[in-house]
Formats: C-alpha cells, sequence, structure tokens
C-alpha cells in the first residue's frame, strides 16, 4: 500500500492535477476581491476553495505516510505543511487578517514546480553573499544620508531636513523613482549638486545591486552544477549495474560453453535397456 501510495504521489498526471489545483483556488480567491462575483457566485467560490483546501491536506496525510519519520527532514514539507495549517486557521478564524492569508497557498507553487523550486534553493544559497552586500549598501546609504542632511537639509527641508528624511529620499532615489525632479529641486540653490545625485546612483544601482544580480546567478550555477552531477552519478550508477548484469551474462555463457566441451562431440548418450516384469534383460525380438 505504501508504495502504491509513493508511485501514486510522484505521478506526472498525479503533480499536474495538484497544480492545477493549486491555479484555480488562485483563480477563485482572487474573484472573491469582486463584489459582484461574490454576490452571484459566492458559494461556488467557497466550496471550491474548501475542496482545494482537502486536497491539499490529503496530498500531505499521504507523504507523511509514505515518508514516516524522513517526512520533517525534507524543507519543502515542512513548507507545504506550515502553507496548509494558515489556510485552515484563515478558513475557520473570523478576522479579516486570518482570511487573507489564504492567498498564501498559491505559494505552494513553489514546492510543486521543480523550476521554481530550483530558484528558490539558489536564492536561499545566495543568501550569505547577499548579506553582505546588504550591509555595504547601507553604509553607502547612511554615509550619503548624513552628508545629504548636511548639505540639504535648508534648501529641501521636506526631503532633507532629518536623517530618516534623508534615508527615504535617498532611497527613492537609488530606486530612479522621481530622482531627476529632487536633483533639480537642490539644483535651484546648489549648482554642483548633480555630481552627489550622480555619484550616488553610479554606486548604488550601477555597482552594488549588480552585485546582487552576480550573487544570484552564481548560486544558481552552483545549483545547476550540483543537480547536473547528481544526474551523472545516477547515470554512472545505472551503466555499473547495466555493466554488472553483463559481466554476470558473460560468465554463464561461459560456464554452459565449459559444460559443452566436456562431453565429447561424437558420444551418444546411453541407451537404457529394457527389463521384463520378472527383473531379466530381454533381447531385441524375444518375448
Amino acid at each position: 500500500m505504501r508504495d502504491s501510495i509513493r508511485a501514486f504521489l510522484a505521478h506526472p498526471y498525479f503533480q499536474r492535477f495538484i497544480v492545477g489545483v493549486i491555479l484555480i483556488n488562485a483563480a477563485t480567491l482572487g474573484l472573491e476581491t469582486v463584489p459582484a462575483v461574490v454576490e452571484s457566485y459566492g458559494t461556488l467560490l467557497t466550496v471550491v476553495d474548501h475542496v482545494a483546501l482537502y486536497i491539499f491536506a490529503a496530498e500531505l496525510a499521504g507523504k507523511l505516510y509514505v515518508e514516516r519519520t524522513a517526512f520533517a527532514r525534507d524543507p519543502w514539507n515542512i513548507f507545504d505543511t506550515v502553507i496548509v495549517a494558515i489556510a485552515f486557521a484563515s478558513t475557520n478564524g473570523g478576522l479579516s487578517v486570518l482570511r487573507s492569508l489564504r492567498i498564501l497557498r498559491v505559494l505552494r507553487l513553489l514546492s510543486v514546480v521543480p523550476s521554481l523550486r530550483r530558484v528558490v534553493s539558489a536564492l536561499l544559497r545566495a543568501m550569505p553573499g547577499m548579506s553582505s552586500i546588504v550591509v555595504l549598501l547601507s553604509l553607502v546609504l547612511y554615509v550619503a544620508a548624513v552628508m545629504a542632511t548636511k548639505l540639504y537639509g535648508e534648501t529641501a527641508p521636506d526631503r532633507f531636513g532629518s536623517l530618516p528624511d534623508s534615508l527615504f529620499t535617498l532611497y527613492q532615489t537609488m530606486t530612479g523613482d522621481d530622482w531627476g525632479n529632487i536633483a533639480r529641486e537642490v539644483m535651484t540653490r546648489h549648482p554642483t549638486a548633480w555630481i552627489f545625485f550622480a555619484s550616488f546612483i553610479l554606486v548604488c544601482t550601477f555597482v552594488v545591486l549588480n552585485l546582487f544580480l552576480a550573487v544570484v546567478v552564481s548560486a544558481m550555477d552552483e545549483e545547476n552544477a550540483e543537480e547536473r552531477a547528481a544526474l551523472e552519478q545516477d547515470a554512472t550508477a545505472q551503466s555499473e549495474r547495466i555493466l554488472a548484469e553483463l559481466a554476470a551474462l558473460r560468465q554463464e555463457v561461459a560456464q554452459l560453453r565449459a559444460l559443452q566441451t566436456a562431453v565429447p562431440a561424437g558420444a551418444a548418450p546411453p541407451k537404457a535397456s529394457s527389463q521384463n516384469g520378472n527383473g531379466h534383460r530381454t533381447k531385441k525380438g524375444r518375448r
């Protein structure tokens, strides 16, 4: 029974079915935000939502039955369990915050689709390198905010009047959101302010932020390399198994040939002598 359930859960058709359920559930949760649709089809949307949730719970129960103690060692199983548990809490709860958390079950696509799972694994692998870049970016942003507060605080008090205002304005500038108007507002009294803004954007946007991309791409390359190594290892193990079976077959063939050469070429098997009913030999033609 356990092997049958394991094969059923791992079947590609079942995985596609789960993906379809997730997408349908995501669509129904989105339709619940439209008052006219809820007024006309509210009951149907609720039924679809509950059916999808029970399907997810049944899938997790099947995995728990099949994998037993190994279930808790897989991070994706823990992720799915948390998502389903939040979905049950949001269904039973009356708070609007809990009801809004039902959309989190759409994140189950991350654990079902292998390509998305590889991307998430690469991002988690890149976290140590990204943390160092975040520290570097924070230092650059802090230094620039202190300089901007002292240089342009009186010129644009709404944007650079205090350190928090400067941090927010420079963060907005770093993202490229309306930084031209911010620079022109300061340049009305400080014509050389463009040097500060151009240097800040060059350092933050074109250098530091690109480091994030480099770290993520490197992590994805490592993830793909490990996956290729695992596939090659499986192929090597399969090849070795096939070669071992071929060697065993060759040994059996050699043993059969040795048995055939042990019997003389023209020798005939001994004839069985017939005996009469009294146990005495009889010659051919005699009774």
